[in-house]
């Protein structure tokens, strides 16, 4: 397939400047964290660090899977850090946040699939931080109820969990994650009592009837809020991008989540996973 060589204007992105930008990425670098920010090579990374704000991830950034999408790296792991949930807790002070956002990548290699490094990660960045609101980007844990329960016990604010593209294309974009799977992930959050969060990539071949029925497949489940982004090639070993979605569509699909009853929606060619989290939180209670 090949790839479409042109980016159109509405994606053109600022360099990332400014004092914020440059705070937020002189604790990233002092404190030896791992933000999905720049290992995913996030467009927004300028907009958000300007803001003060990032997307924390946890137990290291070698990830045990090799989704086609994805610019993180994937291999074999070191061991969870017994130190990053304090190191994670105190930069979500020095930065002020008051909105956190936390992901990691999969580790299929550890027995408990790194659910108690993630229950010990939030509990010590509520225990520093008690008045900033946590949201968790998590994986889907293999389905294992068990696993995602240690983690819901430490009582996130937001619980997200990314179906990431539409059932028919799922096999060819991700590693090991399926549809199915992924939907009785959110299913089992939102039964939790806890606010269901996914997203979802465009432009790698879907249809917009596609789209819709995913959007409507995660409402059926419990969830409330929801991303909607323009997949864009990280890297060339990455998947190429079939078609770049104009913003005319986005505004349908986001119609389409309103209507569904989703209560809060962000769509848009550069929208991400954690784009606008704290909007999402308030907009969502």
């Amino acid at each position: 397939m090949k790839q479409i060589e042109r980016k159109p204007s509405w994606l053109k992105i600022k360099l990332p400047t400014g004092e914020g930008y440059t705070r937020v990425s002189r604790v990233v670098k002092e404190h030896g964290l791992h933000t999905i920010c720049s290992s995913g090579m996030c467009p927004n990374i300028g907009e958000c660090w300007g803001n003060g704000t990032a997307t924390f991830m946890i137990l290291g950034d070698i990830c045990s899977r090799a989704c086609r999408f994805c610019a993180t790296a994937s291999g074999k792991a070191l061991p969870p850090s017994d130190a990053e949930p304090a190191k994670v807790a105190e930069s979500v002070k020095l930065m002020n946040l008051r909105h956190c956002v936390i992901t990691s990548v999969t580790r299929d290699d550890l027995p408990d699939e790194g659910a108690q490094h993630w229950h010990d990660t939030i509990t010590e960045v509520r225990r520093q931080n008690p008045n900033t609101k946590v949201e968790v980007l998590i994986p889907d844990f293999n389905g294992n109820t068990q696993l995602l329960d240690i983690v819901l016990k430490a009582n996130p604010d937001i619980v997200a969990h990314n179906l990431e593209t539409v059932e028919r294309l799922t096999p060819s974009v991700r590693s090991r994650a399926t549809y199915q799977k992924s939907l009785s992930v959110i299913a089992h959050i939102a039964k939790n009592g806890y606010l269901a969060k996914s997203g979802i990539m465009v432009g790698l071949g879907e249809t917009q009837q596609e789209v819709e029925k995913a959007l409507s497949d995660l409402a059926a489940g419990g969830c409330k809020a929801v991303t909607i982004g323009q997949y864009l090639q990280p890297r060339g070993n990455n998947l190429p991008v079939v078609e770049y979605v104009t913003p005319e569509v986005f505004d349908i699909f986001k119609a389409k989540a309103r209507e569904l009853g989703f209560k809060f929606v962000e769509s848009g060619p550069l929208v991400r996973s954690s784009y606008h989290a704290e909007e999402s939180a308030k907009q969502s209670e």
